[in-house]
Formats: C-alpha cells, sequence, structure tokens
C-alpha cells in the first residue's frame, strides 16, 4: 500500500542527511569567521548610519519593496528525483499528503529570510517611525509571513500551469500588488493597504480556478525547478568542497579564451596553466564568483568610512576569493585523461598557484583603484603592498600545504 507521507518523510530525511553533509564544510572555521566579521561590521556601521538618518530617508519605499520581493520569492520545494517523473505519475491521485508536506517544508525552510530581514529592518523601523509601538511591528511581521504562505499556494497552483506566458504575468502580477501592501502598510495608509489586499485575494482566488482546470501536475516542469535549485546548492557547496552529484555547466566566451591562449607559450610544461585558466573562464561558476567578491568588496571599501575597516574588508575578500578557488585543483578529479598527460605532477601545482597569485593580484589592484576613487591614498599604498604580501604568504602557505 503507497504511503505518501511516510514517503516523503523517507525524502525528506535523506534530502536533510544530503544537505548537512555538505554544510559542515561550508560553515567551517573560515567561513565562521568572515562572516562574524561581516555582521559585527555591518552591524556597527549600520548603528551609525541610523545616528544620522536623514528626515527624507526613503523607509517606506526600501521596506515596501524589499518586504514586496521576500514574499513573491516562494519557490516549492518538492524534492522530486528524475525516476519520479516515470514512477509516480501512475500514483499521482495519491499524493496528496506527500505536496502537503513539501509545501509545509517550504514555508518553514524560507522562514530564516523573513527572520533575517525583519530583524534587519527593525532598527530602521523604529528609527523612521519613533511614534509607533514594537506591537506595530510585530502585526507588520505577522502580515508578511501571511502573504508568504499566499504566495507559496499560489506558485504551487501556478506550478500546475503548462503555459510559460500566464506563469510569468502571475508572478509579475502579485509582485507588483506585494510591493503595493507593504508599501502602504509601512507608510500607514491602511485603508489602501486592505484594499490592494482585496485585489491581491482577487489574483489568488483567480490562481486556485486557474489550477484547477489542468489536467494533472506538470511533472516536468516541478522536477526542472527542483534539480535547478539543489544544483544551485550544490556549486555553491563545491567552493568548499568536492560535490560528486554536481552537473558542471560550460559557456563558450570565445573572446576570453582567445585573449587567455594567446598568453599561454605552446610548450609542454605549459599544459596544466592551460587547463586550469580555461576552466576558470568557461566554467560556469569560477569566473561569476570571482567578479561577485570583487564587486561586493570593492562596494564596502568605498561604502565604509573608516579606512582601516576598508583594508580589513579588503584582504577578506582577497583570502575568499584565493581559498574559493582552490577547488579548481580537483575540478578535473574524474577525468582520467589527466594521469596519461606527460608532465609532472609538479607543473599542475605550480600552475594552479601561480594562476591563483595572478587573480589575487589582479583583485588587490582593483580594490586599490575604489581607494583612489574614494580619495583614500593611504589605504591605496597599503593595500598594494598588504595584498600582495598577503597573497604570497597565503598562497605559498596555506594553500600549497592544502593541495599537496
Amino acid at each position: 500500500m503507497f504511503n505518501a507521507h511516510e514517503f516523503f518523510m523517507n525524502r525528506f530525511n535523506a534530502h536533510l542527511k544530503d544537505m548537512s553533509r555538505y554544510l559542515k564544510y561550508i560553515f567551517n572555521g573560515h567561513i565562521a569567521f568572515a562572516m562574524l566579521f561581516f555582521i559585527a561590521a555591518l552591524a556597527y556601521y549600520y548603528q551609525e548610519l541610523l545616528k544620522v538618518l536623514p528626515e527624507d530617508f526613503p523607509t517606506t519605499w526600501l521596506m515596501g519593496i524589499v518586504l514586496g520581493l521576500v514574499v513573491s520569492y516562494s519557490p516549492v520545494r518538492t524534492l522530486l528525483k528524475e525516476p519520479d517523473v516515470v514512477f509516480l505519475i501512475p500514483a499521482e491521485h495519491k499524493m496528496k499528503a506527500y505536496f502537503r508536506n513539501a509545501i509545509i517544508y517550504s514555508f518553514v525552510l524560507q522562514l530564516y529570510i523573513v527572520a533575517i530581514v525583519t530583524a534587519a529592518f527593525g532598527p530602521l523601523y523604529f528609527a523612521s517611525f519613533e511614534e509607533r509601538t514594537g506591537r506595530t511591528y510585530l502585526l507588520t511581521i505577522l502580515i508578511v509571513l501571511i502573504f508568504k504562505l499566499w504566495n507559496l499556494i499560489a506558485n504551487w497552483w501556478m506550478l500546475k500551469v503548462r503555459e510559460q506566458n500566464i506563469r510569468y504575468i502571475d508572478q509579475v502580477v502579485r509582485l507588483v500588488f506585494n510591493i503595493a501592501v507593504f508599501y502602504f502598510l509601512i507608510s500607514g495608509e491602511m485603508l489602501l493597504a486592505g484594499i490592494t489586499t482585496i485585489f491581491f485575494i482577487i489574483i489568488f482566488l483567480y490562481d486556485f480556478s486557474v489550477s484547477r482546470k489542468q489536467a494533472g501536475l506538470h511533472w516536468e516542469l516541478l522536477l526542472e525547478k527542483d534539480i535547478s535549485r539543489l544544483q544551485a546548492f550544490y556549486r555553491f557547496a563545491n567552493m568548499f568542497t568536492d560535490v560528486p552529484h554536481l552537473k558542471n555547466r560550460v559557456k563558450q566566451r570565445h573572446w576570453l579564451v582567445a585573449i587567455l591562449e594567446k598568453r599561454i607559450p605552446f610548450a609542454n610544461r605549459n599544459t596544466y596553466d592551460y587547463l586550469y585558466r580555461i576552466t576558470f573562464i568557461r566554467d560556469g561558476d569560477y569566473l561569476n564568483m570571482y567578479i561577485r567578491l570583487i564587486i561586493i568588496g570593492g562596494l564596502f571599501i568605498y561604502v565604509i568610512p573608516n579606512i582601516w575597516v576598508k583594508l580589513a574588508f579588503a584582504i577578506l575578500f582577497i583570502y575568499m576569493s584565493s581559498f574559493q578557488m582552490m577547488t579548481l585543483y580537483q575540478h578535473h578529479r574524474t577525468i582520467m585523461w589527466l594521469d596519461l598527460y606527460p608532465v609532472e605532477m609538479k607543473n599542475r601545482e605550480t600552475a594552479l598557484l601561480t594562476w591563483l597569485k595572478q587573480l589575487a593580484i589582479v583583485q588587490t589592484i582593483m580594490y586599490g583603484v575604489v581607494f583612489v576613487i574614494a580619495q583614500a591614498y593611504l589605504g591605496f599604498v597599503v593595500i598594494l603592498f598588504g595584498g600582495i604580501l598577503f597573497t604570497y604568504l597565503f598562497i605559498n602557505g596555506y594553500v600549497k600545504r592544502k593541495i599537496a
């Protein structure tokens, strides 16, 4: 006898075991230290900013847009796997308990986003609206949770719809109404917030009626969405440890490859230099991660007023980039052809260390440019010397020992 609830719990326990295996590597000592530094620095400057908050600061717009985005992004994690499309379709009429549990799990899983955002907005809310009480803000949080649940259910209903354009239009319309509701709510326009909520409920009921007209579940879409989110997690975890379940994405990027190829001598000893550079450019994660860290670090350096904290953030982001790019060494671990290369293994280590140094030095120079733009000329000099010194010590010390 097929038991949908028991089946979900088995799938859920296996999923938790899989996630916990990688989370312990992600939140290791290095990342824990970096996160602690981030949180401490952000909390300090956040409090300092609130002390000089201008009266015309757009708190209403900021909170309305962010809270609208938070409740609108409500994906359903079904924990489906590829064989389910074949073997579970005959049992679709018995799967109600399974998908009910999936919706509950998805809602609970996303509560941490609500908790982080509402906790972060709390000081700003009370600094902007000093006359309001904590009970008013708690009511706002309750409304956020209600809209989060409504959007989650609406997203589930729309996953049954085959027409992609209908799903996109529905998402955009609900996003607009979500932002409008929280804009009016934060601004204190309760009547307009109530009217907008009524319009949202009409869209909500329309989604229900559309889903009722569908012949059945859109299994291919459910599987595609779940695999996409799982692979996104695996790609992130792969920055910290080996993930055998990861399906690598390869992009052409011909012009970047052409630029690198011209700078690599055509010689036997440069085999791994070519391999690691091309992998960095064409893989779907390394280059994107590197650019994101440079941009985020540059923003912190530009915004933070204290020059020594700027320098600390610059070194921290150089460290994070170098630490995450270390996985290049194991990227091709499952390809047997590397063992057949007539190249000394020492060249492989040297190629990676040289490439990581070059990436770190480029990042250091770019942060130096940010210091110049911010008119922190002492920081420019210090980061050039300090960044290069840190790069040399970290890569020739920690990274070299790690890959050995």
